[in-house]
């Protein structure tokens, strides 16, 4: 099964660069696009509120001129458009994403995206979807992604819970032509974690440094193999995730945090690091779930 590269349009600046963000993603990958509204009105017109015939106009309009636009950009490139059905708008983009490849969506936007960073629909969005997820600045622009800057994935923990994001970063670096720029940040743990046999692999390794060094390398030593074409540079430094990811952010055409995908006792969670970066990364941010 094919999966389209997926973008939720709303009318709004960010969702515009959202949809432009894709189609040029879907171009890349050989994908088709698929253009996706949920039926929410939006501010600037409140009477569309009270006329679902006249909202429903306005929606099939924005598709339409969208997608217009969108092969007018990109001769050659499938673009389907549709309207999505539902009155609960993370729904019915979770949904949506649950098909995707991924689903691209504007930082901040009209209706259903408005202020996403601060716990409304988009953020709803990332925490339950089982595909990854891009957020885009109404700044993002074609010249960002210019050729020196990298795809920045951040490698943490186990190597199969970072298996998901790498295999995102690699595969879009690999579209692009571009490199991979691997991320994993350690910290000090208090004395009482460590044990005799983590004493042993440390020691092993030459220290703290060292060992997570050799931690990353062997994390990505498949994804080297699958993906030769793929220059790869290794960061290691001590300190939060989140704040060594924004540290070279400025470096990044495409930042890719992972999520795991777990629900707590108050319900899904984007995670700190994910959290961290949506807040501050100057570029396009995927947010991938893993187990």
């Amino acid at each position: 099964m094919t999966r389209p590269i997926t973008a939720g349009v709303d009318g709004s600046p960010e969702s515009a660069a959202a949809a432009a963000w894709a189609a040029r993603e879907a171009v890349r990958r050989e994908l088709p696009l698929r253009l996706v509204h949920v039926g929410t009105p939006v501010p600037e017109v409140p009477a569309l509120a009270a006329d679902e015939s006249a909202l429903a106009r306005w929606a099939h309009d924005l598709l339409a001129r969208t997608g217009r636009e969108t092969e007018e950009r990109h001769p050659g490139l499938t673009v389907t458009t549709e309207l999505l059905a539902g009155d609960e708008a993370p729904d019915a983009l979770v949904a949506a994403a649950r098909d995707a490849e991924l689903l691209a969506l504007g930082s901040r936007g009209q209706g259903p995206l408005l202020g996403f960073l601060l716990g409304s629909v988009g953020q709803q969005v990332i925490a339950r979807a089982e595909r990854p997820v891009v957020l885009v600045r109404s700044d993002d622009r074609a010249s960002a992604e210019a050729a020196g800057r990298e795809v920045v994935v951040g490698q943490e923990g186990d190597p199969l819970d970072s298996a998901a994001a790498l295999d995102v970063a690699f595969r879009t670096a690999a579209a692009r032509g571009a490199g991979v720029l691997a991320v994993r940040a350690w910290s000090l743990p208090p004395v009482f974690a460590y044990s005799p046999a983590s004493l042993e692999l440390l020691d092993e390794s030459g220290g703290m440094e060292p060992y997570e060094r050799k931690a990353l390398g062997e994390a990505l030593a498949p994804w080297r193999e699958r993906f030769p074409e793929v220059p790869v540079t290794e960061h290691v430094e001590i300190g939060s995730a989140g704040q060594v990811l924004l540290s070279v952010a400025p470096r990044a055409q495409l930042l890719v945090v992972g999520r795991r995908a777990r629900r707590t006792a108050v319900g899904a969670r984007i995670g700190s690091v994910a959290h961290a970066v949506l807040h501050h990364a100057p570029c396009p941010v995927a947010v991938v779930p893993h187990a």
